[in-house]
């Protein structure tokens, strides 16, 4: 088998809603099937999301305020966690923050040569919005060099 590619499916509680809080940080609704909508998708670029009203996987936002920044704070949510991938960072970060959105972690370099923030969907979907530090491939940002010379997958909260 080869992949062309993987499309995330999040269970929304809203799907209204939903569509609007993906227009604050750039997303565009793509289309909505359903009389209401219980099925759509939203786009970034040639990347696409599709929303679930009340199936096909968790969703739940914890009583936790942040990610990253205290033991355990990103276990807290239930929904699904997603990299993001994008040309500026800060630029990201200012405009969630404009738009009154769940910032969890502010904009912040990261041992693994990455620049990251999140934003938390209400409900419960975390998303890693990051940038490398340096021009190398998806798999060179997740992947480090053991003293022995072996591949390992690196914990990307510890480094």
């Amino acid at each position: 088998m080869k992949a062309k590619g993987v499309t995330p499916i999040l269970n929304v509680s809203d799907m209204a809603a939903s569509f609007a809080w993906f227009a604050k940080w750039g997303w565009g609704k793509l289309w909505d099937w359903g009389t209401p909508p219980t099925f759509g998708a939203v786009g970034s670029g040639e990347v696409e999301i599709f929303l679930c009203r009340g199936a096909q996987g968790g969703r739940g936002k914890g009583a936790n305020t942040t990610t990253f920044q205290k033991d355990g704070d990103e276990a807290g949510d239930k929904g699904a966690w997603m990299s993001v991938w994008v040309d500026d960072v800060d630029e990201v970060h200012r405009q969630c923050v404009g738009a009154g959105l769940d910032v969890t972690f502010p904009p912040t370099d990261m041992p693994w040569k990455v620049r990251e923030m999140h934003v938390r969907h209400p409900d419960g979907h975390v998303f890693r919005v990051s940038k490398g530090s340096r021009r190398r491939s998806r798999r060179e940002d997740f992947t480090t060099e053991s003293t022995e010379g072996t591949e390992r997958r690196c914990d990307l909260r510890h480094g």
